[in-house]
């Protein structure tokens, strides 16, 4: 689903692409309540002319966003793009290599466009064990020190374990948490948009 959180009356206005999951797509909300519809009233009320547009898919995979990169750059031209993928890699198990490589894709096809890149890491839950966990983890860290992104440890930080701003299913944040979701991202998006 490719939703413009601004209109497109400002055609000339920088893009900002948000590409991601069900964290970013508004799973389970309003999607006008949706971090990312945060982010355009934020940017909107600080001054940027920016527009925002969400390539967010419930259920997508790093493996999926290397494969639909190429025709997003070509749709948005982004000068930003804010990488949330990697969860439901990390919930399907799938190798921690092949999520950095995926990874790696996206963003070496983003900044080869002239985009600017930063990267959301999340962690998983404590039960797939404490190695994958780690290697998991460290993709994020990886991928950010090799490809010269900025990045955030843990998208979820004060979220993650927190029922009361969880959905019934207690893997996506409820509309309460979106303010925080966006407070989580903003210091880099920010910082970013100032280089």
């Amino acid at each position: 689903m490719m939703l413009m959180t601004a209109s497109a009356g400002g055609a000339a206005a920088p893009t900002i692409l948000v590409f991601g999951d069900s964290l970013s797509a508004g799973y389970g909300i309003e999607v006008d309540q949706s971090w990312v519809s945060l982010l355009q009233a934020r940017l909107k009320e600080q001054g940027y002319e920016h527009q925002v547009i969400n390539a967010s898919i419930s259920g997508e995979t790093t493996e999926g966003g290397a494969t639909r990169i190429e025709a997003a750059l070509a749709d948005f031209s982004p000068r930003l793009i804010i990488l949330e993928l990697g969860g439901n890699d990390g919930l399907r198990g799938i190798p921690a290599a092949r999520m950095q490589s995926n990874l790696e894709k996206i963003v070496m096809r983003a900044k080869a466009s002239g985009a600017a890149v930063v990267l959301l890491g999340i962690r998983i839950p404590t039960n797939y064990g404490p190695r994958y966990s780690a290697e998991f983890e460290a993709v994020f860290r990886q991928v950010s020190a090799d490809l010269g992104v900025q990045w955030i440890e843990f998208f979820m930080e004060g979220i993650a374990l927190n029922d009361e701003l969880l959905q019934d299913d207690r893997i996506h944040p409820n509309v309460v948490a979106q303010p925080m979701l966006l407070d989580n991202a903003w210091p880099i998006i920010s910082a970013t948009l100032n280089e």
